[in-house]
């Protein structure tokens, strides 16, 4: 990569970011909406670096982060392992496909008071859910993936005299790991977005739920300090998972 292109993109996508600051100023500074509604983006950030150095908000984004990682291993840990025995065995893919297409398009959410019934209010609730949404985009991606990888590979590898299960994680998972990467960069949006949602249902701390109490209290700076963390938060993984995209594809020419 040349020292010209990467400049060029950090730019491209600082771009949006900063016209979407920039939209929410002129809405607010000729009126179009009123700044008790849709305060000012620099009060909002102010309070965001304010809120950040208290003990009480620093627990309300580890709850968050809890939340999230707990959920999102665990559908990376099932969707690939799901995925590539799915690809591997006719009979599994078989049993597999037809639960993938009922449960896939379900909105997990309506499964949310069903999930609190059973596991309560605290984190497996949460987690059990961002699990649920999360896995069906890591599944898909692994198994297409995994069905792609050139049949010639495998028998090359076979006939080294290479076991079958090793085949499994030297040939099919380095092979499908560009598209196993990207399953897990959407599920890790679907992650934040659903962790979000579930925190603004039912809980008692988390980011989600620091919008609805500042909601609840018609603060609405404080109600968009939350807003801005989780995106923030999401740029942040999306980009250390971009980070290990790169070093785990290192040997690959797209990467």
């Amino acid at each position: 990569m040349t020292p010209r292109i990467l400049p060029s993109n950090v730019l491209l996508g600082i771009a949006p970011i900063v016209l979407v600051i920039a939209v929410w100023q002129g809405l607010v500074s000729f009126g179009f909406a009123p700044a008790v509604l849709l305060p000012p983006p620099g009060f909002v950030f102010s309070r965001l670096l304010q809120q950040l150095v208290t003990w009480t908000f620093q627990q309300e984004i580890a709850a968050t982060l809890i939340r999230l990682f707990a959920g999102f291993a665990i559908a990376v840990v099932l969707g690939v392992s799901i995925g590539i025995a799915a690809a591997a065995s006719p009979a599994i893919d078989a049993v597999v496909r037809p639960i993938v297409r009922v449960l896939a398009p379900l909105p997990k959410v309506a499964l949310y008071p069903a999930l609190l019934l059973l596991l309560g209010f605290g984190h497996g609730s949460k987690i059990t859910l961002v699990a649920a949404d999360a896995l069906f985009p890591i599944l898909l991606s692994t198994y297409y993936g995994a069905s792609t990888v050139e049949q010639k590979l495998i028998w090359s590898a076979m006939a080294a005299g290479t076991p079958r299960y090793e085949v499994l994680f030297k040939v099919v998972l380095p092979a499908a790991m560009p598209s196993i990467l990207t399953g897990c960069r959407i599920g890790l949006v679907i992650s934040c977005i659903v962790v979000f949602l579930a925190e603004m249902i039912t809980s008692t701390d988390g980011l989600g739920h620091a919008l609805v109490t500042a909601a609840r209290t018609f603060q609405a700076v404080d109600m968009f300090v939350p807003l801005i963390t989780i995106s923030l938060l999401g740029l942040i993984l999306n980009a250390l998972l971009g980070v290990v995209r790169s070093y785990l594809l290192r040997g690959f020419p797209e990467a």
